[in-house]
């Protein structure tokens, strides 16, 4: 796949930045639509008010009754990072603020299927006999589910994030800022930080009714560690007011006031909680918990999430790892699969078609997901990758590419043949469906012919976009610190790369996949070390002596010593 290092477009106006910011940073934020240093503003007391989340307070009624009464909650969260953070703060904020009675229910993916369905409800029921169900990250297309609790005399409060359907659950209450009549600005706000509004809006109601006199208040700054890692993790984009959330929650996990969970967890993966960067949340920490949702059950992560014991902490943490790993061997057999069978598509039809549809029988369901990013990276092509499902059906979990909104292809393949999708939801770049295994060669004709519709070619060349170039004197660790540190730098808010040519001065291999490179920029007497991690592939032995690469500020430290790393995100002969 050819790729193109393009420059980002520079502001029509230009912003007004205060002049002691480094020339470079100034350009990067710039270049990423701040305006001025308020928006660099990232206090708490920037957040966007509670009274601003439309159906937080009415939830918030019904759950401070449910208090009252001291009738049983139960929490029932996705399996993902987003949902574990959201049910772990869910369960630490109700008993924290006086919930007597309150548990959590994540059931396994593979048995009971995605959101709030009946047979999860009749588990619920079964085995808990709430009073109340608290949706966390899901409930919005939960149609059936909700209708099976109001059956059964359950109430049911939805808090989710995801787009809704075109029918909405009869539920006592829902918050979800993508609802069509939510007014919310921050409609990219995770599932943990509608559950957090809810939490909010509901000690405000506490505290207006005294609630706390004769008891102790949580202060819910305690919780917001949390609320960066299903942020960062659930790949959402970092606007203003998750860029806060993250920021906020980040200073605590370097401060060490943090779950003893999130310590263990980045820990074990090697990183310094005393450094982390939202990068460490989301390429260690987020795959850690997530492994256990895909492969297992998410119970273990919340567990990880919820103690208060470093030691446990720490063992539950070992077994995440260890799960992260399982599910990196499964991922490599089945992309290395993938990719064969894209090779015999290609050898069919000489090139490859305008979305990526991969299935085989023997596939793991809980990875199917990583498994469709792993070849959209390299492809560069919206993929869905499907598993075995239950009774001759199959599931697929798409990702997709800037420019096409992957659920609103599925809306339009779901509207050409009623019936074919027997479920399907999701968001702009990640969504998950459900059909019939005999009717996979007709949702791929489909699936084809919409984004043949909507697209054009140029769609499909990779682009890599540039923060520029900067001059060797100005490469240098005090750069890279600055650089590290005015992020979070995330989805929708990206860490500066930058792009020049350099010459090799010294090339070798790493466990044949990575490149470990000393560089020189042209007419300088500086050399600077570079990484490619995953390069050796695309840009085989031997490099050539001069390169036009694109890379970021790394500060890298080893054994003890600490130097600035060029870690490089595409490179190429010039």
């Amino acid at each position: 796949m050819q790729k193109t290092i393009v420059s980002r477009p520079a502001p029509a106006s230009e912003a007004k930045l205060t002049a002691d910011l480094h020339p470079v940073l100034r350009r990067v934020y710039a270049c990423r639509g701040v305006q001025n240093d308020e928006e660099l503003d990232l206090g708490l007391g920037r957040l966007l008010p509670v009274e601003r989340m439309d159906g937080a307070f009415e939830a918030a009624r019904l759950l401070f009754q449910a208090m009252r009464e001291q009738r049983r909650i139960l929490i029932i969260g996705d399996f993902d990072c987003d949902g574990a953070t959201s049910t772990a703060l869910s369960v630490l904020a109700l008993r924290g603020m006086g919930a007597e009675q309150v548990d959590y229910l994540v059931p396994n993916r593979f048995e009971y299927g995605y959101g709030l369905t009946p047979e999860i409800v009749g588990l619920a029921a079964s085995a808990y006999a709430p009073d109340l169900i608290l949706t966390v990250d899901n409930g919005v297309s939960s149609v059936d589910g909700v209708a099976a609790a109001n059956r059964l005399g359950i109430q049911v409060v939805v808090t989710d994030h995801h787009l809704p359907g075109p029918v909405l659950p009869d539920a006592a209450a829902m918050v979800n800022p993508n609802l069509p009549d939510n007014g919310f600005p921050a409609k990219s706000t995770a599932g943990v930080g509608v559950v957090f509004y809810v939490l909010l809006a509901l000690r405000s109601l506490l505290r207006e009714r005294g609630w706390f006199d004769e008891r102790s208040e949580p202060n819910m700054g305690d919780y917001l560690d949390l609320l960066a890692l299903g942020t960062v993790a659930d790949v959402v984009p970092l606007e203003c007011n998750n860029r806060i959330l993250v920021h906020q929650g980040l200073a605590r996990i370097r401060a060490g006031r943090c779950r003893p969970g999130i310590t263990a967890l980045l820990e074990v993966a090697g990183r310094n909680p005393r450094r982390a960067q939202a990068s460490d949340l989301g390429f260690t920490v987020g795959p850690r918990l997530n492994a256990a949702g895909r492969l297992d059950d998410m119970s273990l992560g919340i567990e990880c999430l919820l103690t208060e014991d470093p030691g446990r902490a720490r063992e539950l943490a070992a077994e995440l790892d260890q799960l992260n790993r399982d599910r990196r061997h499964i991922e490599d057999d089945m992309r290395q699969q993938a990719e064969t069978l894209l090779e015999t598509v290609m050898l069919k039809e000489s090139d490859l078609p305008w979305g990526l549809c991969l299935y085989d029988d023997s596939w793991h369901q809980g990875v199917i997901g990583i498994v469709a990013s792993r070849i959209k990276e390299r492809h560069h092509r919206s993929v869905i990758a499907f598993a075995p499902g239950d009774d001759g059906e199959i599931k697929g979990s798409a990702r997709s590419i800037p420019g096409v909104h992957i659920r609103d292809v599925l809306d339009e393949v779901a509207a050409g043949s009623p019936g074919l999708l027997l479920k399907f939801g999701g968001h702009a770049m990640a969504a998950g469906l459900t059909l019939e295994t005999h009717r996979l060669d007709e949702f791929k004709e489909l699936f084809n012919a919409v984004l043949h519709r909507r697209l054009d070619k140029d769609a499909f060349e990779a682009v890599i976009e540039s923060d520029g170039e900067i001059a060797a004197e100005d490469m240098n660790l005090d750069l890279a610190y600055l650089v590290e540190q005015g992020g979070p730098w995330g989805q929708g808010f990206p860490e500066p790369v930058f792009h020049g040519e350099f010459e090799v001065i010294q090339q070798r291999q790493l466990q044949d996949k990575h490149w470990k490179l000393v560089v020189r920029p042209p007419g300088s007497n500086q050399v600077f070390d570079a990484i490619g991690f995953n390069l050796v592939r695309a840009c085989p032995s031997p490099l050539p002596q001069r390169l036009l690469m694109a890379y970021q500020l790394d500060v890298n430290e080893f054994r003890g010593s600490i130097n600035l790393q060029l870690r490089i995100a595409h490179m190429e002969a010039v």
